[in-house]
């Protein structure tokens, strides 16, 4: 057998290799043996012959290349010959025993089927940087060859590539650490425990997509607002890395500070798009911010070019909610505006991001369908429903982009439980018997609620204050409202006048302006906030003795 068989067998680079162990004299022999005349003034007669690539025996080259070189043949994989480098990395081995114990490092590779499919199918294989008995890594190609008489045989070829092993291998290690870091600080921004309104159950997930360091900027948040009622918020920050989740941060920071405002939803969007603005004019962020308030049985909210919250009813149906929806919050020169969504007791709404609906080469539109028909046959707790349209989505740990959903739900209450969650309304006139028809209501509804005598007369107190407050502050049309849960009782008076009382010191001769700092101090949290139409509410709320679901 001669080299040119073996080397047209070869693959190219390590067809090269063979023949840079040689004399590399091919480019100058003619087809008959002589030499070029450039070359006959440079030897000699004592100049010996150079060899044409005929006349090389194929050992002679194998013999010479740095990389490792064994020859098998026959079905059985019998060792032909192995090459000085293989020997060196792992010994000496019998030529005519099966590969099987004369080459057990092959065996250990997994090679040895990777040798008989290439016999059958005739065609070369390549196996990448596999680790070797002798603890370096190669790369293994087997190429088919036939041999002398018609015979058939693999030519194992392995080049080392433990230096670049190595270095992946640190790279990924490092990559490794640089995604645990970023998941790290995405999770520690985003809130630890969710906060539990009175009168809804929450759950929430959040899923980092991809394997690489470069996480998202999703995040969600819940944030009691006092008198009953809940903000809900979730976003994404476009773009992927440390910065994006560091944007989120400052933002659901914000989101959490202007709540506090006690502001309509198309306001705190506002603010926040200035801020985004001011954070980084480059990137932007998508954003819903929404309030639940149990006494109105609706979910207000405004949207930054995010995805449309989902409503499921109490029979099942499934609305929604698309409109309004304004441009991505650093945008700037916009007016958000707010809407509405009905989410009485048995309905469940959803939150979410992205990447829980939006596929590569499909519509998004049909993402959001998709979850609709699963949120209408999700059912259980906000964990459940959450988990659920998580796994009908598909979402897996290699998921390419991040998710976060938020799932809540307003319980529908019968029997004893929703004796625990009361209402009672009146309409105040105004004029000299306000007060004490409404410190009259107000005790006739908190005996029929069994509260004990010091709740109930701090209960009293409290609304005549505020009552109080309202007839001077105020004007028509007046309100006063009792509400009960299990946790607390909420007294609230609403007024025509858009003016917010504010906490505020008397001095001993004042006639007013003790009120609201009455009130202030018997109750366990008080606040105000504008109200729709021009008017304000202002409310206190008081905690129960025992509080604690049932």
């Amino acid at each position: 057998m001669n080299f040119t068989r073996w080397s047209a067998r070869l693959p190219g680079t390590q067809r090269r290799a063979a023949a840079r162990a040689d004399l590399t004299v091919t480019p100058d022999r003619r087809g008959d043996g002589s030499v070029p005349a450039a070359r006959a003034e440079h030897l000699t007669d004592d100049t010996p012959p150079v060899p044409a690539v005929d006349d090389l025996e194929v050992r002679q080259v194998l013999d010479r290349i740095p990389s490792l070189v064994a020859l098998v043949h026959g079905p059985d994989h019998r060792v032909a010959y192995v090459n000085d480098a293989y020997t060196a990395a792992f010994g000496s081995r019998p030529v005519g025993a099966p590969a099987r114990g004369a080459l057990p490092e092959l065996a250990g590779l997994g090679l040895l089927p990777l040798l008989d499919q290439v016999l059958r199918s005739g065609k070369p294989r390549t196996v990448k940087s596999r680790k070797a008995p002798d603890g370096r890594s190669y790369t293994f190609t087997c190429t088919p060859v036939t041999q002398a008489g018609g015979g058939r045989g693999v030519l194992v070829f392995a080049t080392d590539v433990t230096d670049h092993a190595e270095a992946a291998e640190r790279l990924r290690a490092s990559e490794r650490r640089q995604r645990e870091t970023a998941v790290t600080l995405q999770r520690s921004l985003l809130p630890q425990e969710l906060e539990e309104p009175d009168d809804l159950r929450i759950a929430a997930t959040y899923h980092p997509g991809g394997t690489e360091a470069a996480v998202g900027g999703d995040w969600y948040d819940v944030i009691t607002l006092g008198g009953g009622r809940t903000a809900l918020v979730i976003g994404d920050v476009m773009g992927r890395g440390v910065r994006a989740a560091a944007v989120m941060g400052q933002l659901r920071t914000a989101v959490r500070a202007y709540a506090r405002l006690d502001l309509p939803p198309h306001e705190v969007l506002q603010l926040l798009d200035g801020l985004a603005m001011e954070i980084d004019a480059n990137q932007i962020a998508t954003c819903v911010y929404a309030i639940h308030d149990p006494n109105e049985g609706r979910l207000v909210y405004a949207s930054a070019g995010h995805l449309p919250i989902l409503v499921r009813d109490e029979n099942g149906t499934v609305q929604r909610a698309d409109e309004p929806t304004g441009p991505p919050l650093g945008t700037g020169g916009w007016m958000h505006s707010s809407g509405s969504v009905p989410l009485g007791p048995g309905s469940t709404a959803v939150l979410y991001t992205d990447g829980l609906v939006e596929r590569r080469n499909e519509d998004l539109d049909e993402g959001i369908a998709a979850l609709e028909r699963a949120l209408a046959g999700a059912t259980g707790s906000p964990q459940v429903v959450c988990d659920r349209l998580v796994r009908s989505a598909g979402v897996t740990p290699d998921h390419d982009d991040d998710v976060a959903v938020l799932v809540l739900q307003h319980p529908a209450r019968k029997g004893p439980e929703s004796e625990l969650f009361r209402n009672a309304a009146l309409e105040l006139l105004g004029g000299v018997e306000a007060a004490p028809r409404a410190r009259a209501f107000a005790s006739g509804v908190l005996t029929s609620w069994r509260f004990p005598t010091e709740l109930h007369d701090l209960g009293v107190l409290a609304t005549s204050e505020l009552v109080a407050n309202s007839l001077q502050h105020g004007t028509p049309p007046m309100r006063l409202r009792l509400r009960r849960t299990d946790r607390r009782l909420i007294i609230e008076v609403t007024d025509g006048d858009d003016h917010l009382p504010r906490r505020r010191r008397a001095e001993p001769g004042d006639e007013s302006g003790r009120g609201i700092s009455i009130v202030a101090t018997i109750a366990s949290n008080w606040g105000c906030r504008r109200t729709p139409g021009g008017g304000k509410a202002v409310w206190c709320e008081f905690a129960l003795p025992h509080p604690g679901r049932p």
